[in-house]
């Protein structure tokens, strides 16, 4: 028998079906924290900024409409709720914390492994120079993959403002990472 799928797993929710909830959390929760940890650059962060969405969510979810896949209005809700710790923070914290699995390539060479390191420290110091709202836009477009007009609808912000912000932030990344090149 297939899973139920969102829409529906959401209205179970909002009628308080809270197995129904949870399944929801098992299914969207491992992405979100990726989202989250991409934008904050700290696991620990991460986790309750998603621990606190998803909170937020189950005392919102009878408001849910529909009106965006479930997965997008999670997005939405974990994207400003880091948004609103990053404002808090300036500046903002390392993303070299973030672990990152080596290419598997780098891991019969040292010096290549070193390098992959030191490139993502320096990845991690020029998103300094980003605006929370740059970084979002970046992350949920670049390593996401999600389309401009749904970040859009997660940011809360127009199809153009999110296209502007992402090309900012692909200018500013690649001016900073020209000595990378």
């Amino acid at each position: 028998m297939p899973e139920p799928g969102d829409a529906l797993l959401a209205v179970r929710a909002g009628e308080g079906d809270e197995g129904a909830f949870e399944v929801l959390v098992r299914r969207h929760g491992p992405p979100l924290l990726r989202l989250a940890t991409r934008l904050l650059g700290s696991r620990t962060d991460a986790e309750d900024a998603v621990q606190d969405a998803f909170v937020n969510a189950w005392r919102r979810i009878p408001e849910f409409r529909g009106d965006a896949s479930f997965s997008t209005w999670m997005y939405r809700i974990v994207t400003n709720r880091c948004l609103n710790i990053l404002r808090a923070r300036r500046p903002t914290q390392d993303l070299g914390s973030v672990p990152e699995p080596p290419a598997p390539e780098h891991a019969s060479s040292p010096v290549r492994a070193a390098e992959s390191q030191a490139a993502v420290r320096a990845l991690s110091d020029a998103m300094q120079g980003l605006t929370p709202e740059q970084r979002a836009c970046w992350v949920l477009r670049e390593l996401q993959g999600l389309p401009y007009e749904e970040i859009a609808e997660i940011v809360g912000s127009t199809h153009q403002a999110v296209r502007g912000r992402v090309f900012r932030a692909r200018r500013y990344l690649t001016e900073a990472m020209s000595s990378w090149r």
